[in-house]
């Protein structure tokens, strides 16, 4: 059996594997031995890169984190794995935990969440994304009828434009630079169109792309009174954002979206397991299926994962540990 090792980033551009500490199971825990861990293309570009903001350090720690930003840190919140040890009625189970890329780990039993039938190991490494597109989707208010335009095709654009077509008499379509996701977008019921192309007048719009250009696409395309969510994190990277010319005069709506917090109207009845139990039972749909483009064996990480970040035409890449 391989040695328990677990993903550091250590300086920027590098990767490497170290062993994991000995962690003794205590009462209520359970050792998971990861299948596959989703790599977060854009949140882990940032960390691969050194480039998480100082003032976000403590924000930006993930459940069962080791090290420190900007390194060496052990990062990364979407292992997918079946339990070894714990109590008899789990052993063998089909979980999800939010735990860094690492071949075997021991949480409280609380911290994983068992799979819904028919989930495949794999897709459910879409799962932190998925949270996030559910989040993004009750930020932004859409509603059945609405024109909705989402600027940016990656895997949360993506994840995001599946939950809002099926809206009922939802107009989505998603925007991106690269016309092959034009494919993907159909797929999940969503048309698609050049940043040059992008539909007028939508009622709201999505920005996923983390470019200054995608955002200015994206205000650019709202209609009178529209709501404009930006969902994109850069990191460091200062953005010009174009206030001017008719965003005033339209009364556009500029909010943030992110995963942390619960949105306040949902907080009194939504809790942050129900969100991700949510988010499993949203992925068992196989269409999902395409937004994974890549994967890459667990030991060959510290090589591959730099040819990953630098790669901008795929989309999820998954970590194999088996």
């Amino acid at each position: 059996m391989p040695a328990n090792d677990a993903l550091w980033y250590t300086a920027p551009g590098q990767v490497a594997l170290r062993p994991a500490e000995p962690a003794a199971r205590g009462n209520g825990d359970v050792t998971i031995a990861a299948q596959f861990s989703g790599i977060s293309r854009g949140t882990e570009r940032l960390v691969f890169g050194g480039r998480v903001p100082a003032s976000e350090y403590q924000r930006m720690r993930c459940p069962h984190q080791a090290g420190d930003f900007p390194f060496p840190v052990k990062y990364g919140y979407a292992l997918v794995g079946v339990v070894e040890e714990g109590p008899a009625v789990r052993f063998g189970q089909p979980v999800f935990l939010l735990h860094p890329h690492q071949r075997q780990a021991t949480v409280p039993a609380t911290d994983v969440h068992v799979l819904p039938t028919g989930l495949p190991l794999r897709r459910a490494a879409l799962t932190a994304n998925m949270e996030t597109a559910l989040n993004v989707s009750w930020d932004s208010g859409a509603a059945p009828g609405d024109r909705i335009l989402i600027v940016g095709g990656g895997v949360l654009g993506l994840l995001i434009a599946g939950l809002l077509a099926r809206v009922p008499g939802t107009e989505v379509t998603v925007a991106d630079i690269d016309p092959t996701r034009a494919e993907v977008a159909a797929k999940l019921g969503a048309a698609f169109a050049l940043p040059a192309n992008a539909p007028c007048d939508q009622d709201v719009v999505i920005h996923t792309s983390s470019t200054a250009a995608g955002l200015a696409t994206a205000l650019g395309a709202a209609g009178m009174e529209a709501t404009v969510v930006e969902a994109s994190w850069y990191g460091d990277a200062a953005v010009a954002a174009p206030l001017g010319e008719a965003f005033h005069a339209r009364r556009l709506r500029l909010i943030s979206s992110q995963v942390g917090a619960i949105p306040p109207v949902r907080q009194p009845r939504w809790t942050y397991a129900r969100r991700i139990a949510k988010a499993l039972d949203l992925l068992c749909d196989a269409r999902f299926d395409a937004l994974i483009t890549g994967e890459v064996a667990f030991a060959d990480a510290p090589t591959m994962l730099p040819k990953v970040f630098a790669d901008s035409s795929g989309l999820m890449t998954v970590l194999r540990y088996t």
